[in-house]
């Protein structure tokens, strides 16, 4: 009696009722802490894996891929049901029959856990791999697997089975980067899904549980043994007949990765990063799945790439056997050979001291800016750095546009006839000024003798290629012949301001100094600015910017960017179009006229610096301008500076624009409103009499004619 009253006494009572709300309230609060760690179900009914950006040319081609994970999602009736049925009999075979997690298994790997002291028997299904891999870790802990039991029952609950199955096919990580089955076929086969035979699907499937340990390339026997148990176990569930087994059985395994092939236009891809990564974040560029279309033409980008580099490598071969470049007797801007110089007195084998050449090329189109190729050095591999967009180098003569462009606005014609005679200029500590502008150079040179010793005043004698000068010579053969002493004659009438102002109107945002040197291209510049820049004269005074991206779309096809043309008129459609039917004279008869082989009408300029540094070619058609650039990184010029010149960047330029411009129509230059055209003289610059048989057609702005003979 005194044992029954106990139990319902009232401190019994009391102490049962605080255990059972201590049991509740630890209850309540480990509940609390499991479902902590859960996604709310929202986010799994809107998650998507991390998916591939895609780069696409202007002709829709794939061109690259941004991705953290190498990963495409695939539809489920994408993916072959051999791949399908080998995970479901290696990974989970009750997985249409279960709710997300198997209690047979449960307990399978618990007496396995505890009769081996070790958390190693894995009893997840596909669902709870599935949960584990995308909202939870791969740590062995109870919490984490009671976590991962109620989050695969959610997503049962959320999903059909071949939803499930198609997440798990296109997020299960096979190794070597690889995402998904998609990547993986492509990563170990270098084959697309509906390609694979069913021993590759089974070696695809017996990577799951250790894709390092059953790696073909590293552990060919073990992946062997590996698939072959996945065939052994499709063959007892049915899912492939006895002769399907021994077939697959005796398929070869994949011996070493596919070779990645180098892809062309990997500046280009280098630049866009750099545009779009800051802009959208790393997440999103790298994870998201966007859609990039790109002004790039891959196919004339990789003639591009091929037709540069295998030029310079010549001229590599040659610097190094010590022999000169062939020069062309038409080009204005070459030097001599050396005539005591012994081509024999080193051998070949010896010379290792010259640095390889680098070189630079940039296409685009005219009235749009799109950019078509851009190379930005010879190995992207080797050096990131690119020679198109990020380095600054001197354009040499292939800045004298912007001083004839200059001159033309201050009422110049073609055929005004311009000094081509020795200057020299001296600093008097707060100007240029020139002296005695009638001199000779014999005259100059005793004159600036007495200016070497003073400290407060520098001296400058500029020259022409070869020192010789023909005295007067109309604007338009001073343009042709890249003749120096014209274009610092002509910055000394105009001014360096007014050439700065002209080279800031087309485009031009560099340092460029108030000195008549300006003149001769001594400031630095890039090349896509100064493309751009000189563009503007062959699109008629309208200046566009380069620009590379069409459009930005989402992994839904949403536009999230798209480029809207700019337009700004920079000069006169008149002053344009004298401006470049003169840089045409350049490849007809000037230091360009290699260029003339194309049987285009195509005007240009060379560029060489002093000691051949840089050696420049800017050429365009009413349709696409390209530039292509050529020098050694350390800025140093070759033994005597006598091998390479911007006529020798045109040739390849050449070889390059043949292959572009093959599908372009001929077009010439469109003739504005108010240009007329009259036979001068070409070295008189007046109009040409019936007897002059040297007669020239020159363009002029209407009432700026000459009026006499």
């Amino acid at each position: 009696m005194a044992r029954k009253s106990f139990f319902f006494s009232k401190p019994f009572i009391f102490t049962a009722l605080a255990g059972l709300f201590v049991l509740i309230l630890v209850s309540a609060v480990f509940m609390r802490y499991i479902f902590s760690g859960l996604p709310p179900v929202y986010e799994m009914e809107e998650y998507t894996p991390s998916l591939t950006t895609k780069v696409y040319d202007r002709n829709n081609q794939l061109i690259h891929e941004f991705s953290i994970e190498k990963r495409s999602m695939v539809p489920l009736e994408d993916i072959p049901v051999d791949l399908q049925n080998a995970v479901v009999a290696m990974e989970d075979r009750d997985f249409f029959k279960h709710a997300g997690f198997s209690i047979r298994g449960i307990i399978r790997a618990l007496l396995h856990d505890l009769i081996t002291g070790r958390a190693k028997q894995g009893a997840s299904t596909l669902t709870q791999q599935l949960s584990r891999g995308v909202f939870l870790t791969q740590e062995k802990k109870l919490i984490r697997k009671i976590r991962e039991i109620i989050l695969a029952i959610q997503i049962e609950h959320k999903f059909s089975k071949r939803e499930i199955l198609q997440l798990y096919l296109n997020e299960i990580y096979l190794g070597s980067g690889a995402y998904g089955v998609k990547a993986a076929a492509k990563k170990y086969f270098d084959k697309d899904l509906s390609e694979l035979t069913t021993g590759e699907a089974a070696l695809l499937v017996g990577l799951i549980p250790a894709p390092g340990r059953y790696n073909p390339f590293a552990n060919p026997e073990l992946a062997r043994q590996r698939r072959n148990l996945v065939l052994d176990v499709m063959y007892e569930q049915n899912y492939i007949s006895q002769e399907e087994l021994e077939k697959a059985k005796t398929e070869p395994l994949p011996v070493k990765p596919p070779q990645l092939e180098k892809k062309p236009g990997q500046y280009f891809i280098e630049y866009i990063r750099r545009i779009l990564e800051p802009k959208y974040g790393m997440d999103v560029l790298w994870k998201a799945g966007l859609n990039i279309y790109t002004t790039l033409d891959i196919d004339q980008q990789a003639k591009a790439e091929e037709i540069m580099n295998r030029k310079l490598q010549e001229y590599d071969e040659q610097v190094a056997k010590g022999l000169g470049i062939e020069i062309d007797p038409n080009d204005s801007e070459a030097d001599a050979p050396n005539p005591n110089q012994d081509e024999e007195e080193t051998p070949a084998e010896e010379r290792t001291d010259y640095p390889r050449l680098q070189g630079a090329f940039m296409v685009r189109d005219v009235k749009s800016g799109a950019v078509r190729v851009l190379v930005g050095g010879r190995e992207f591999d080797e050096s990131k750095f690119n020679r198109a967009t990020q380095a600054k180098r001197q354009p040499g003569s292939s800045f004298k546009p912007y001083v004839w462009m200059a001159a033309l606005q201050k009422g110049y014609t073609p055929a005004t006839l311009v000094k081509d005679l020795p200057t020299m200029f001296y600093y008097d500590g707060r100007n240029w000024r020139t002296f005695n502008e009638n001199a000779d150079l014999y005259s100059l040179d005793l004159a600036k003798q007495s200016f070497i010793a003073s400290k407060d005043f520098n001296v400058w004698v500029p020259q022409n290629y070869g020192g010789k000068s023909e005295g007067w010579v109309t604007l338009r053969k001073g343009l042709e012949k890249s003749k120096n002493l014209v274009a610092v004659n002509l910055i000394d009438a105009v001014s360096p301001k007014a050439v700065i102002a002209v080279a800031r109107k087309a485009g031009l945002t560099a340092k460029l100094p108030n000195v008549p040197a300006l003149a001769l291209g001594v400031s630095v510049v890039e090349m896509d600015e100064h493309l751009a820049a000189l563009t503007t004269f062959a699109n008629g005074g309208i200046h566009t910017d380069n620009y590379y991206i069409e459009r930005v779309e989402d992994a839904n096809g949403r536009i999230l960017e798209q480029h809207i043309p700019v337009e700004t008129a920079a000069f006169s459609p008149q002053h344009s179009y004298l401006l470049i039917n003169m840089m045409k004279g350049v490849t007809q008869r000037g230091s360009g006229a290699y260029v003339a082989r194309l049987g285009r009408n195509i005007a240009g300029k060379t560029g060489t610096t002093q000691s051949h540094r840089d050696m420049w070619f800017v050429g365009m058609t009413p349709h696409t301008a390209a530039a292509a650039w050529m020098g050694y990184d350390d800025d140093t010029s070759h033994e005597n500076g006598a091998r390479f010149t911007g006529s020798t960047t045109a040739r390849w330029w050449t070889e390059i624009m043949e292959q572009i411009l093959k599908d372009e129509p001929n077009d010439d230059f469109a003739v504005p409103e108010g240009i007329s055209f009259s036979y001068i003289n070409p070295i008189t610059g007046k109009l040409a009499t019936p007897a002059d048989r040297n007669k020239f057609l020159e363009a002029f702005i209407t009432g700026t004619e000459p009026e006499s003979f």
